[in-house]
């Protein structure tokens, strides 16, 4: 199974790996990588189950496990869209190799709000390159939470509260997803165990994961508590429909099922 190696990730998955059976310890073989690398995982048939970000599982026909994932009802702190020219003049952005439901969720505001649909040169997570080779960047995950928005001489959206002003409804990036003949109500009751262990392990995840990353716990804090949601319930799915049904002007996906 495959989970994703970011910040926003870790109290989904503190059950598996400090809890008991019933929060999913010893029921998952764990293996942590990049959103685009887990989604392209499951794609392969190398992970059976994984944190999938949402536009993936939508064009891979997979379905999956209500009741968490990783979403926000306001800013999101970890999806920076970077310009150094005006929104309405980007004609080529460059976002975080690693990204793929950011891509597209940049790609519906600039088209939607600014009018605009540039080219798209996936590239490592390093500012200066990037802004070098295109009008704007998009930083997702840790790379996003180690810029200070406000330090920087450009413009930047916050991809979160753009869409949450837009819509009125929340936005959901990932999923425990699957293919149909994997889905099973046991794992969809340890993932919702293991997340509310982390929940109620937060200042031990805080002290961990701010010396792990080297971020200060404060902003560790905040942002598990603040930007991230991890229980979801039905405004959340309902922003998940809007936000794939707006995709669907770029490419033909479907709207994937969940299963309780």
């Amino acid at each position: 199974m495959c989970a994703v190696s970011y910040l926003n990730t870790v109290p989904l998955v503190w059950g598996m790996l400090h809890g008991k059976v019933e929060e999913g310890r010893d029921l998952f073989d764990l293996e942590f990588a990049l959103p685009s690398v887990c989604a392209d995982h499951l794609a392969s048939g190398e992970a059976a189950i994984g944190i999938v970000p949402v536009i993936e599982m939508a064009r891979q026909k997979l379905e999956y496990f209500r009741g968490t994932g990783i979403a926000c009802h306001g800013p999101v702190r970890s999806i920076l869209l970077i310009s150094k020219v005006p929104f309405r003049q980007i004609r080529r952005l460059a976002p975080d190799s690693g990204s793929r439901t950011s891509v597209m969720l940049s790609r519906v505001i600039l088209a939607e709000k600014f009018g605009v649909e540039p080219r798209i040169v996936s590239m490592r997570a390093d500012l200066a390159p990037m802004l070098g080779d295109a009008d704007a960047a998009l930083l997702i995950g840790d790379a996003a939470l180690r810029v200070d928005p406000a330090a920087l001489p450009f413009e930047t959206l916050d991809l979160g509260h753009e869409w949450t002003s837009m819509t009125g409804l929340p936005m959901v990036f990932a999923l425990w997803s699957g293919r149909k003949e994997v889905m099973d109500s046991r794992y969809g009751r340890a993932f919702l165990a293991s997340c509310r262990f982390g929940l109620e392990h937060l200042d031990e995840i805080v002290r961990s994961e701010s010396a792990a990353r080297q971020f200060p716990e404060p902003m560790v804090r905040k942002y598990l508590t603040e930007h991230i949601v991890f229980e979801l319930g039905e405004r959340d799915y309902q922003g998940l429909e809007l936000f794939l049904h707006r995709a669907a002007r770029f490419e033909e996906i479907f709207v994937p099922e969940g299963v309780s």
